[in-house]
């Protein structure tokens, strides 16, 4: 046949003759599969198979030896002849993708040939598994940051080479990412349905993994590489978190999950730095999603680059060490584990030709603060003093000193307290509560030795739904907390319908308050039974238990859903304050409006001024509706802080001034004698006071530099302190080594929560 087609083709170039377009083209099939044939069997015979290491979508992988040298190769066996004509150009498309990469952080790509009607894949093999297997393994072990980093800089750069080709992966996650045999190097794999566009178009096919798809993908909308770096950040916060950002039960409450953009925060032991990162690449709108470019110039990215080095001339990029000794207090520090400085993580292993490869020798990174990785603070005499990220302390209810309480790592913003909760939000967005451990009812074996019980254990409060939670108030028996997009989510007790959800139900886990929709919440307040909220627009909405004309709604109705409230003509709201009866809201001007019980004149409504004795007609009982206050010198003073009590209050001034107003029953006035005044009382003794709050029958303030001074019963540890009542403001210890300030400070009935944050000085007595 060959012969003959060989002088048909003659006759025809000599004599110009018609050639059988059939005949020709049967002979030139036969001649091409013939070859094509002797070459698939000899390029098999190149390879020994070793045994099956996976079965994805497509085919088998075989782990395969390379007779040549020995090499171990991937061989991947796609069936072509039973695929449909779509699988059949995947199957292509990976081979034409892996032609055009070159790249040290992307499986290498060898050849391809058929073998017994399969399309058979050559490869580079990376036998230190996958990045998801590498993280499961971690069995909840966080990983430290300069690990994570080191990976992801790697990933980036792969990512960079990619798009640099006018190619999207499309299929980015970590089961795809696989890792050298040190488990060091980064190598990304499976670009079987990578999309190559051959002009700046955006593709429009919805594909990859549901866990990473980006929200424009769950609408159908046209995407283009924006889509690969919100899966980058998927596998970055997988990293971070060792679990992913997105998991449902099915696809549509995935679907709902992805397009809402909330995931549970990260761990505060990260910089606010790798946060934030996470949080711009899972930015729901495609355009504020950084370009790889971008990612790479970031400070948080630039170390780790540098970290890396070419095996041009073998040149290390090292980071620079520099003494603990001549850091600068001001420099920003990072919570997490240290890292020794010189930490070895194994040899370095060559990469040939152009590629990059790692620089091992890690240095150390404290070189950027004094606050090292665990909170440690290096000092002029180069000792090193660990501190932790924050503190919250309790006393009250027979707890007479301040006790520390437990913490999960996480440095705490903010505290407050219920009548039977104690609740803190983290740096990351993540309510955390302190409990009394549960009683066994077990009887222990004679002789045996008691387990002394730790009289509170900490826990991240859980269904969260991924929101980041950036305040929290408690009231008697439920809990209000803010999202930091200004949503309202309340949970406990619905009686009085103080929850807002249009009903008195109870509810355990943290639900939106849908009637405040559409609204930015800036700030909120919870009493005993009522709530207030006030919005970016100064508007102030109520609801709860109305007795007393506490709500300020004109009325003493109950009102189980949000209703707006009526303020004074051009005031503008800026906090809101719910005593147990009452309510009293601060202005943008230092202004204050109450309404509700006025008992003692603890909101300051009576008309009266020093000197003057008080005339019947001024003493206010009760107002339903919000009054200004008219006392002096609260009429006139700026007010920066305020705090209602059971009986009395305490205003802060913008001068720093304390003043005191209501029943002086325990001396919580401040007043050594029993005065018996409804007049403001300056309370002697005290400059610089920041914040104050109130208890049942005692007061609490705080200095500019972090003292903490109480007064009034003390009763039960209400003073922190082994003392009865005290008219005068005592200091309180607490159990600090070095100069702290407070975050932040609350009180109900007769306790106290109070979160500290260390400053970076060197160790004072306290």
């Amino acid at each position: 046949m060959v012969v003959t087609f060989v002088v048909n083709l003659l006759k025809a170039t000599v004599f110009r003759l018609p050639v059988c377009p059939s005949l020709l083209a049967v002979e030139l099939g036969c001649v091409a599969w013939k070859r094509r044939k002797r070459l698939c069997a000899a390029a098999m015979e190149k390879y020994e198979k070793i045994k099956v290491v996976g079965r994805g979508a497509f085919g088998i992988v075989h782990l395969c030896r390379r007779r040549s040298d020995g090499a171990l190769v991937i061989l991947k066996e796609i069936p072509v002849e039973q695929m449909s004509r779509d699988e059949r150009l995947a199957a292509q498309n990976e081979c034409q993708v892996l032609k055009l990469l070159n790249h040290p952080n992307i499986i290498e790509y060898y050849e391809n040939f058929l073998e017994d009607k399969a399309l058979m894949i050559a490869m580079e093999y990376a036998p230190g598994g996958t990045l998801a297997d590498y993280i499961q393994k971690r069995c909840n072990s966080l990983l430290d940051e300069d690990t994570i980093l080191h990976f992801f800089v790697q990933i980036l750069l792969a990512l960079y080479h990619v798009h640099n080709k006018l190619i999207l992966h499309r299929d980015l996650k970590t089961q795809n990412i696989l890792l050298d045999k040190h488990q060091m190097i980064v190598k990304i794999g499976d670009f079987g349905i990578s999309k190559i566009l051959v002009s700046k178009s955006k593709a429009y096919t919805v594909v990859g993994t549901p866990c990473y798809i980006s929200p424009e993908l769950c609408e159908g909308k046209p995407y283009n590489q924006k889509s690969d770096i919100w899966a980058l950040g998927c596998v970055l916060y997988e990293l971070a978190s060792l679990k992913r950002a997105f998991e449902a039960a099915n696809l549509p409450a995935l679907v709902l999950k992805i397009m809402s953009g909330t995931f549970a925060p990260i761990s505060d032991r990260y910089s606010p730095e790798l946060r934030q990162l996470i949080l711009t690449m899972l930015n729901l709108d495609p355009s504020k999603r950084p370009q790889l470019n971008e990612i790479m110039a970031l400070p948080i990215c630039i170390r780790p680059l540098l970290n890396l080095y070419t095996d041009i001339g073998n040149v290390k990029m090292r980071r620079i060490e520099k003494p603990l000794s001549t850091m600068q207090a001001g420099s920003q520090g990072r919570p997490g584990g240290r890292v020794p400085a010189n930490r070895s993580r194994g040899d370095a292993h060559t990469i040939v030709s152009h590629q990059i490869s790692l620089n091992h020798h890690n240095c150390s990174s404290n070189w950027l603060s004094p606050l090292g990785l665990d909170g440690s603070v290096g000092l002029g005499s180069g000792k090193v003093h660990s501190l932790p990220l924050s503190s919250v302390y309790t006393w009250g209810s027979g707890i007479v000193t301040p006790l520390r309480l437990p913490m999960l790592n996480t440095e705490v913003l903010q505290v407050s307290l219920g009548r039977t909760q104690k609740m803190g939000v983290t740096k990351s967005g993540r309510l955390i509560t302190w409990e009394a451990p549960s009683v066994s009812g077990e009887t222990s074996l004679p002789g045996a030795v008691e387990q002394m019980q730790p009289p509170f254990i900490s826990r991240f409060l859980e269904g969260q739904s991924g929101v980041t939670i950036k305040s929290v108030s408690c009231g008697d028996l439920f809990t209000i907390c803010m999202t930091d997009r200004g949503i309202i989510m309340t949970f406990g007790s619905g009686s009085n319908g103080c929850l807002g959800h249009g009903n008195f139900n109870d509810v355990t886990q943290p639900k939106i308050v849908e009637e405040l929709l559409g609204y930015e919440l800036v700030q909120v307040s919870c009493g005993a039974s009522h709530v207030l909220a006030v919005t970016n627009e100064r508007e102030v909405f109520a609801w709860g238990r109305g007795d007393n004309g506490r709500l300020g709604l004109g009325s003493q109705d109950t009102h189980n859903c949000p209703q707006q409230v009526c303020l004074p003509v051009e005031f503008e709201a800026q906090k809101v304050v719910c005593g147990i009866d009452c309510s009293m809201i601060i202005s943008t001007q230092g202004s204050i409006v109450a309404c509700g019980s006025n008992r003692f004149n603890k909101l300051g409504l009576d008309k009266i001024a020093p000197g003057e004795e008080l005339n019947p007609v001024n003493q206010v009982e009760e107002v339903h509706s919000y009054k200004l206050v008219q006392s002096a010198p609260l009429n006139t003073e700026k007010i920066v802080y305020i705090d209602i009590g059971t009986s009395h209050s305490v205003a802060v001034t913008e001068g720093g001034q304390c003043f005191t107003f209501g029943s002086n029953q325990h001396r919580q006035m401040g007043c050594s004698s029993r005065r018996s005044s409804r007049l403001p009382y300056l309370v002697p003794g005290l400059q610089g006071i920041t914040m104050a709050a109130c208890g049942d029958a005692f007061t609490l303030a705080i200095g500019s530099e972090g003292d903490v001074y109480t007064w009034g019963k003390g009763a039960r540890g209400r003073l922190g302190r082994k003392e009865e009542d005290c008219g005068t403001p005592k200091a309180v210890q607490l159990d600090e080594s070095h100069s702290f300030m407070v975050t932040s400070v609350a009180c109900c009935h007769g306790n106290t929560l109070l979160a500290v944050k260390p400053l970076m000085e060197e160790a004072v007595p306290r």
